[in-house]
């Protein structure tokens, strides 16, 4: 790891490629293939990725929940990115909910 390096950082970095590559030619560019085929297919990805960071935590792969983990990050920031949600609003939802026991946090939540 670069200790020297905010890990916001990186996917600040990741977030503005992401954003640079959605509407590029999708033969070209994974991101835009992933954005053409829509937001379905899109949020499949993001599922299937996070079930295979689950089946490597659960096997104790280290290093294939890293592996999974960053695939799971990406495909999220492709999903945030077509869904025109920045990961400032991410770490914004999740500045607000700092401090706020878990519990407490779900009980003030809207139910739907």
């Amino acid at each position: 790891m670069n200790d020297t390096v905010h890990p916001l950082a990186t996917l600040a970095r990741l977030e503005a490629t992401i954003a640079q590559r959605a509407a590029a030619d999708p033969s070209s560019s994974y991101v835009a293939k992933l954005n053409a085929r829509g937001v379905p297919k899109i949020a499949q990805k993001v599922g299937e990725e996070a079930v295979e960071a689950v089946i490597a935590a659960m096997a104790d792969d280290r290093a294939g929940l890293i592996g999974e983990s960053a695939d799971l990050l990406f495909h999220l920031l492709v999903l945030l990115n077509a869904k025109g949600i920045a990961l400032s609003d991410i770490t914004d939802e999740l500045d607000r909910r700092e401090g706020v026991s878990g519990i407490v946090e779900k009980a003030s939540r809207k139910e739907d």
